[in-house]
């Protein structure tokens, strides 16, 4: 059971002509605009600046899935300067509730530095009181909302700051009036009963405040023994909600992806559960983390499942199947 990856990958590269996307791009949002019948795509993009790496968000659009246009040489969504997102707004996902899109992304309040080059960190030395996340620059997950992709409100914080969370976004409505919320938090995880970071599940009634995440899903193959993720938002099914996530081997640290289904009414259940990964990364030189596969958005049109994702932390890429067909071999399995 794999997903096919697209003989043209991949979709879209760094752009040379604008500096802050020149360098990378990469773990696209991805969601299919019913209104204007077009795939909308906001992607993490950096560029070959100094010792920062400031992530920002571009936007880029498709009729038919597979190309994409940039629609604009500006970023989309910027860091806002001196604030607590001023280092990167990066990783997105994208729902759409009722008539606005809400934006899941992770942030830090310095820009990380080239992480994949083994050199000094340089974000600001903060006072020896201050706040958790400030001192270690963790990532914290905030969210922001749109009508048109042209002017967002950012409406804060989701997670707790303290856990270093960003593998975090919500289901695409309500479940008995309640929202659900997948995170993943790296520090901390222990108190929740992990062995290793792994998936929790929270409710919502207001989509900002979640209160008391549970376990939702652990380890279970070697494949993803050193912590799994979530990856897309959850896709609804006549079958159950169609969910990617991810998962990291601890002996070559490569990222793989897996896929689950579960009950439409109960999200906390989970019905079936790939044994093998049904996607798989190349190794590739030059590249800011070879080795790994990162879906970060999904859609389902006309029968076909898109997964969109990033290739080595340096392009977007994609995979395709048929979703019945998918579906009939997740349910094996």
């Amino acid at each position: 059971m794999k997903l096919k990856e697209y003989e043209f990958n991949p979709i879209l590269s760094a752009n040379p002509k604008n500096e802050w996307e020149d360098l990378c791009v990469l773990n696209p949002a991805v969601i299919y605009d019913d209104v204007n019948e077009e795939f909308v795509m906001l992607y993490r993009a950096a560029g070959k600046e100094d010792l920062m790496h400031h992530i920002y968000l571009g936007l880029a659009k498709s009729k038919d899935g597979y190309n994409f246009k940039r629609m604009s040489d500006e970023p989309n969504l910027a860091p806002t300067e001196n604030s607590e997102d001023a280092g990167c707004v990066e990783d997105p996902r994208l729902v759409k509730i009722g008539d606005w899109y809400y934006l899941t992304y992770a942030s830090r309040p310095y820009a990380p530095g080239r992480y994949w080059l083994d050199e000094p960190k340089p974000w600001f030395n903060p006072p020896k009181e201050g706040p958790n996340f400030l001192k270690w620059n963790n990532s914290v997950t905030y969210l922001a909302i749109t009508q048109d992709f042209k002017t967002y409100k950012k409406l804060g914080r989701i997670t707790d700051s303290r856990e270093d969370d960003r593998d975090v976004f919500i289901f695409p409505e309500a479940i008995n009036g309640n929202y659900y919320r997948f995170s993943r938090p790296l520090y901390n995880y222990k108190d929740y009963g992990l062995d290793a970071p792994g998936i929790l599940i929270a409710k919502s009634g207001d989509l900002m405040e979640w209160r008391n995440p549970v376990i939702f899903a652990k380890s279970e193959e070697p494949w993803e023994d050193m912590k799994i993720g979530g990856s897309c938002p959850p896709l609804k099914t006549d079958r159950g909600w169609l969910f990617i996530y991810h998962g990291v081997n601890s002996k070559d640290k490569l990222y793989r992806v897996g896929a689950m289904l579960l009950d439409l009414n109960e999200p906390t259940k989970i019905l079936h559960r790939t044994k093998s990964p049904i996607l798989e990364p190349k190794k590739e030189e030059g590249s800011m983390y070879s080795g790994c596969v990162f879906p970060t958005g999904n859609v389902i049109k006309d029968g076909i499942l898109y997964v969109y994702y990033g290739i080595n932390d340096k392009y977007v890429g994609l995979a395709t199947a048929n979703l019945n067909e998918f579906l009939d071999e997740l349910e094996k399995e």
